[in-house]
């Protein structure tokens, strides 16, 4: 059976960076160390956020030369910045301490002004074996990894709504409020600003009925045979379709990642002019099938008539482009710049 064509969503379009934080000692790497990333990631940030851009994203690895832990670097872009989306594509929810994660959370969004927007999920293959089992977390009798991740994380959609759950001390050091004691410092609103990174069809369909935003990124676990867009597309009119029938009363999110490189110069061309040919891949991934996304590569018209074709960026509110970091805050800025300046007006996202 063929599913009915996606609903097309004409209005303007949230555009980020998405940044998955490689460093190495390499030579032709502007990012050699964590400290380069770090404080590039600011630069970028606030880079981005000079040239009306609307959200500033970063990946989390654990066990690897990436960014690992979100939320001092969220804080410290949220103090640098005033406007821009902050967030994450997406935290490992099998690693964290829901609580403590709660903290964390509540405090960098307060510091920007309730401009975070958390990507959370079940997480990627890793570079260690069962890592989260380091951290202390191991999937109780009967549970999964991915049982474990979604258990974290109704903890911590739990307690950020601001309820009190804690027996106060009756001999407190400080003066408690009335009745049980909640996660402090609380952010209103940050609940409604969650995000659910979904690989599959059906996980999307998850996502709806917990009320959490839904993030899909380049890749899908799963294939069908047709192409990625349309995978993708299928998988935001599911989640829609369950959100609606879950009866939540706001409107939802949904984002996309996209690697978009427009070509206006030598060094663009030398960069990326051999990805014009690229095309979806399929492969495995932990033992099963997955598609992956092509990369989007070309000068701007013909990216303009490419993208136009691409129902799944259609269907979503905001796009999130994934930037080479190693090559520098200036390059990844002028990608970002070009295509803010070349592409997106003709499609009609600004």
């Amino acid at each position: 059976m063929i599913a009915a064509p996606p609903r097309v969503r004409t209005e303007v379009k949230r555009i980020g960076f998405l940044s998955f934080g490689h460093w190495t000692p390499s030579p032709q790497s502007q990012a050699r160390t964590a400290a380069d990333v770090l404080q590039q990631s600011i630069e970028l940030a606030v880079a981005a956020e000079e040239l009306g851009a609307d959200g500033a994203y970063f990946r989390v690895h654990h066990f690897a030369r990436q960014l690992s832990s979100p939320f001092p670097l969220l804080a410290a872009i949220g103090a640098r910045t005033s406007r821009i989306e902050i967030g994450t594509g997406v935290i490992d929810m099998r690693y964290e301490n829901p609580l403590y994660m709660a903290e964390d959370a509540g405090a960098a969004d307060l510091i920007s002004g309730g401009r975070l927007q958390l990507g959370i999920s079940r997480g990627s293959p890793e570079q260690v074996v069962e890592g989260y089992k380091y951290f202390g977390y191991v999937p109780p009798e009967g549970m999964d990894a991915a049982d474990l991740a979604r258990e974290h994380a109704r903890i911590f959609l739990g307690v950020i709504e601001g309820e009190g759950f804690a027996e106060p001390n009756p001999r407190p050091m400080f003066p408690n409020p009335p009745g049980l004691l909640r996660i402090e410092p609380h952010s209103p609103g940050l609940r409604e600003r969650i995000w659910w990174g979904a690989g599959t069809r059906a996980t999307a369909e998850w996502t709806a009925a917990q009320g959490l935003n839904l993030m899909s990124s380049t890749l899908l676990s799963e294939d069908t045979g047709v192409p990625f867009h349309e995978l993708q597309a299928e998988q935001i009119e599911r989640f829609r379709k369950a959100w609606t029938d879950a009866g939540h009363e706001r409107e939802p999110r949904v984002s996309v990642s996209r690697s978009i490189f427009p070509i206006v110069d030598d060094l663009d061309r030398a960069y990326f002019g051999r990805e014009r040919s690229s095309s979806d891949s399929v492969g495995f991934l932990e033992n099963g099938p997955a598609r992956f996304g092509k990369t989007y590569a070309g000068e701007p018209d013909r990216l303009i008539a490419e993208l136009a074709e691409d129902q799944a960026i259609a269907a979503a509110d905001t796009l999130l482009l994934t930037i080479p970091n190693q090559l520098g805050v200036d390059y990844c800025a002028h990608v970002l710049e070009a295509l803010l300046t070349h592409v997106a007006p003709e499609l009609g996202w600004r």
